[in-house]
């Protein structure tokens, strides 16, 4: 965004995710300063595991493994075994920067309140677990054992998959 106030210099600012360790950060610069940009290159990879030394991911190409903290993973509650996702390298280090998932994926839901036989015209909604262990809030009509799409950069509900 930009910030122009009576007789100050406009100021730029922008959220940023850290190359190294993922973190999250805003920053502030002035008009006249200088950004150097970092050339990115996306691969295929597919996620394995998790445990106490993080995320295990593989390459689909080479087979490689390679294992990140969560801060790198955009949205690790929704990582299920064999998922495909994007792993960002920087071009210049060869290291990892983030880790992408799709937009959109499906999963299964595996703990839900009964809904109501022919509640599909509410909107009211209910919380589910999936099988990655998230909560996402779902209509009522939707049931233990289905299979529901979720956008995985909101978190939310998209639709039911037969």
């Amino acid at each position: 965004g930009q910030n122009k106030t009576a007789r100050a210099a406009a100021k730029v600012w922008a959220k940023l995710k850290g190359v190294d360790n993922g973190r999250s950060i805003e920053h502030t610069w002035n008009s006249g300063d200088n950004v150097h940009p970092v050339r990115v290159e996306r691969k295929d990879y597919q996620f394995l595991y998790k445990d106490d030394s993080g995320f295990t991911f593989m390459d689909t190409e080479t087979f490689e493994q390679v294992t990140l903290a969560e801060s790198f993973v955009d949205a690790p509650q929704f990582l299920k075994d064999g998922q495909e996702v994007s792993v960002l390298f920087n071009t210049e280090t060869e290291l990892p920067m983030s880790v992408e998932l799709p937009d959109k994926i499906v999963v299964l839901v595996t703990y839900s309140e009964p809904g109501l036989r022919g509640d599909t015209a509410t909107r009211t909604l209910k919380p589910a677990t999936v099988e990655t262990g998230a909560t996402v809030n779902v209509p009522l009509f939707v049931n233990e054992g289905e299979l529901i799409r979720i956008n995985t950069k909101t978190g939310e509900y998209v639709e039911r998959v037969k």
